[in-house]
């Protein structure tokens, strides 16, 4: 079995900064893609920065320039580095990896249980 765990939202004020990280563990053989998403109330859930196995990264343009994505790679782990916070960017914050069991198997989707970022005007 495979966990992804979050941790790291909270509650700031605009023009602050959070980091969130994300943890994979259990049965894991690889792991490609690793990501961010979020989903605001009465919103659908939307890419905020991904990051593949190697370091190419890709951001929303909402998030350019104030958000850093990272991994490392031998702790299966995923940063969010978020700076110069607004209010539009509360949301609920889930982590997302592309991850292989055992070898030969095909790439499949996991998902964090999400953690909240409100950021105050």
């Amino acid at each position: 079995q495979v966990q992804l765990v979050e941790s790291g939202g909270g509650l700031v004020q605009a023009g602050g900064s959070l980091t969130l990280s994300c943890a994979a563990s259990g049965s894991i053989f690889s792991i490609d893609h690793m990501g961010w998403y979020r989903q605001a109330p009465g919103t659908e859930r939307e890419l905020v920065a991904t990051i593949s196995s190697v370091g190419a990264t890709n951001y929303a343009d909402s998030v350019k320039g104030r958000f850093t994505i990272s991994r490392d790679n031998a702790k299966n782990t995923v940063y969010l580095q978020m700076s110069s916070l607004k209010p539009e960017d509360t949301a609920v914050y889930y982590c997302n990896a592309n991850i292989r069991t055992y070898w030969g198997q095909k790439m499949r989707d996991y998902w964090g249980q999400g953690t909240q970022v409100t950021v105050s005007s």
